[in-house]
């Protein structure tokens, strides 16, 4: 066991799978859910993902506790659970961007600041709430940490041992390059995804493109059924990072629109075989 007493705050697909894989790995003793949806915390319950649901004085006494919410709500959480925290208690996140994070938990812990470790799993799922949860969800998955200078060694050790624990492997980044490759390599296509489906939709024959619409177009904007909620909070916190992307994204837009427009077949043929070799590489190193 890693510890005795496991918080989550918000128990959807992200915490609530964290949960699942700890107890089946037999790394927590009891497990206590906190939020503001009553009924998804009953769900939550009834599921086996966490044994009871707590307020936040009880929340603050557990031994580590997990925020996982929209990266928005991070600083109105840590002040509503700061008050609470017992000595030596361990906090860490699970938001899909960092240097905010740190920000914000650096402005409401102060001296406890130390204890927090901000994290990212890299997993997920276009379903959300605790029916989604599933024990293997990080099974095989990275999990990025971001420690700062001053965080506690100890805390570290705890949170990488809990994410070893469901399976995950993890790595650890600085905080500023984090934000950066995520823009590029989350944030931005889930944009492009919302983009897309958000163009069609709003023509006036958009239900005849959809009707028509196949697997091609099903994979690539699978993401978009994502919440809204998150992904809005998810672009604003990473405004700059985001922003960066785009411009660079846009401009390989214009590549191959000026390609298009001259009928530059080789021109073409160059950028889709150079993406298919780069994809075709990285598949392989997934698969090793």
């Amino acid at each position: 066991m890693i510890v005795d007493k496991l918080a989550i705050v918000g128990t959807g697909l992200i915490g609530g799978s964290f949960a699942l894989a700890l107890k089946q790995a037999d790394a927590v003793g009891e497990v206590l859910g906190v939020g503001r949806n009553t009924a998804k915390l009953t769900l939550a319950r009834e599921l086996g993902l966490v044994d009871r649901a707590v307020d936040w004085s009880e929340a603050g006494q557990a031994d580590c506790i997990l925020l996982a919410v929209p990266v928005g709500e991070t600083e109105s959480v840590l002040r509503r659970l700061a008050p609470h925290l017992k000595a030596g208690a361990i906090v860490t996140d699970a938001g899909s961007t960092k240097l905010n994070v740190v920000a914000a938990a650096r402005t409401t812990l102060g001296g406890r600041f130390a204890d927090f470790v901000p994290g990212h799993p890299i997993a997920g799922s276009e379903q959300s709430g605790p029916g989604a949860a599933r024990a293997d969800l990080y099974h095989g998955k990275r999990v990025v940490l971001t420690p700062q200078t001053d965080t506690h060694t100890d805390a570290v050790t705890i949170v990488k041992a809990l994410w070893q624990a469901t399976g995950a492997e993890v790595e650890t980044l600085d905080a500023a390059l984090h934000d950066r490759v995520f823009a590029a390599v989350s944030h931005l296509p889930h944009l492009a995804a919302y983009a897309l489906v958000d163009d069609l939709a709003r023509r006036a024959d958009g239900d005849t493109f959809f009707r028509f619409a196949a697997s091609g177009f099903r994979d690539f904007t699978r993401i978009a059924g994502s919440s809204p909620e998150m992904w809005r909070d998810i672009a604003l916190s990473n405004r700059e990072a985001l922003l960066a992307e785009l411009d660079a994204y846009l401009d390989a837009l214009r590549t191959l629109r000026q390609a298009v427009s001259d009928e530059d077949a080789a021109g073409l043929l160059e950028i889709f075989s150079r993406a298919r070799n780069a994809r075709e590489n990285w598949m392989k190193q997934q698969d090793s």
